[in-house]
């Protein structure tokens, strides 16, 4: 597809993509990124569609056109992973994924030969590692983020076991999804075409239930079960990389294998630290200072940097070093645990837990509050608004904190938000 884009078309296609939690900044380089994956024609279609799901019935009079040629459009931006196709009781819905985890990601997890993946790669590379507003904002804004982090298994000890949740596992992902996907990581791809990828494992990126579904469908992703999926979570514990998931409990729907030098959340979590862009895992590592002999091992595997050395303080060895960990920017993962040959280090359960999204309805409505786009959920498109979609948005909002659902409030400037949401205090008193 043209590289030279009729920019309007695009502007319209940004700000419909803005209009979702996870947005895109404007950008020359995001116009290329987006010409080269949506004809002009394309992108002033997918513009004009809602943020929730939609049928092809409805798309059809969105679009103004007949069912099959409606139909027939949906297919193929289904077919090229731009569109995510979802069966619901025999009906098929479509709906446009955020960027990431989404079609920026898709775009890049297999090898296609319909669009140049090195000119993209290095458009991507260009827009997520160079300019950086996109990962700064899609990592630091709000306090509810994208992805968490999985503890590393292998590590845990008998005692630390029974106080990790089904949720916080990701072989128990892997166990109980619908459907289950492996593809190229696009991290590493995109670094493929820079000549910066590391030699970690390529087809090892996990795609699970609605979105491992589609992208199986159309070749995007190569179906595996449960038994192969948790042989490549094991080979993904073997070459030391991060479990980050999809911020939810129930039917994530992605966990990539993150190494610390190509993957964006992994990027994001040494730049942003500061702005604690992932979501921890339930675990710290504690250093037993008395057996650490300061070989580095620990700082080496740390892929965020928050494991360090320091001197030891020690009169008769004065060169002689001991780890030290930086809790604030620690992501529990354990991998430091693995490394470690002298048993100094063992995972701790955090004081306080982390708290992750029930799913995906219960996070987009968080981040939308924290990102001031709650409106864009619950007015989005009017005309085809489904009140089962209202149900699902107002039922989490009348379950957050009251400061949330005053900033919801406020958001939306909605007398019946406001009324339900007294209903409910009321509710609760009596």
């Amino acid at each position: 597809m043209a590289h030279h884009t009729n920019t309007s078309v695009y502007t319209h296609l940004v700000n419909r993509i803005n209009r979702f939690p996870q947005g895109a900044p404007p950008s020359k380089l995001l116009d290329k990124i987006l010409g080269m994956l949506f004809s002009e024609t394309e992108a002033h279609l997918v513009s004009l569609l809602p943020i929730k799901p939609i049928t092809a019935d409805k798309a059809a009079k969105i679009w103004k056109m007949s069912l099959v040629k409606t139909q027939k459009i949906l297919d193929r931006l289904a077919s090229r992973a731009i569109l995510v196709d979802i069966d619901q009781n025999g009906t098929t819905q479509y709906v446009l994924p955020p960027p990431m985890a989404g079609f920026f990601e898709f775009s890049m997890m297999r090898v296609r030969h319909d669009i140049d993946q090195k000119v993209l790669g290095e458009l991507f590379y260009q827009y997520l590692n160079v300019e950086e507003d996109f990962i700064k904002d899609l990592f630091t804004m709000g306090e509810t983020q994208l992805g968490r982090v999985f503890v590393h298994e292998p590590v845990l000890s008998n005692d630390n076991a029974i106080h990790v949740l089904d949720y916080e596992r990701a072989s128990q992902v892997i166990k109980t999804a619908s459907h289950m996907g492996i593809s190229t990581c696009y991290c590493r791809h995109k670094m493929v075409h820079m000549g910066k990828a590391c030699d970690s494992p390529m087809d090892i990126c996990m795609t699970f239930n609605t979105s491992g579904r589609s992208l199986i469908k159309y070749g995007h992703a190569r179906a595996v079960d449960v038994a192969e999926g948790l042989d490549l979570l094991a080979k993904a514990y073997e070459s030391n990389l991060v479990q980050f998931g999809e911020n939810v409990r129930d039917r994530v729907n992605f966990i990539c294998n993150c190494c610390g030098c190509c993957c964006e959340a992994m990027i994001a979590a040494r730049r942003f630290s500061i702005f604690n862009p992932i979501h921890t895992s339930n675990f710290i590592p504690k250093i037993n200072k008395d057996s650490c002999t300061g070989c580095g091992k620990c700082v080496t595997i740390c892929p965020v940097e928050a494991m360090t050395l320091v001197s030891a303080n020690d009169s008769k060895k004065p060169k002689k070093k001991k780890a030290r960990l930086n809790e604030k920017i620690c992501l529990g993962c354990g991998l430091c645990v693995r490394a470690c040959n002298e048993d100094s280090l063992e995972l701790k359960s955090l004081p306080q837990r982390v708290i992750t999204p029930l799913n995906g309805t219960h996070k987009a409505v968080v981040m939308a509050i924290e990102r001031g786009k709650l409106q864009h959920l619950l007015f989005d498109n009017k005309v085809l608004f489904s009140h089962r979609a209202l149900a699902a948005v107002l039922g989490v909002i009348l379950q957050l904190p009251p400061v949330k659902q005053i900033l919801a409030s406020k958001q939306v400037k909605s007398r019946y938000l406001e009324t339900l949401i007294s209903y409910m205090e009321g509710s609760e008193v009596i």
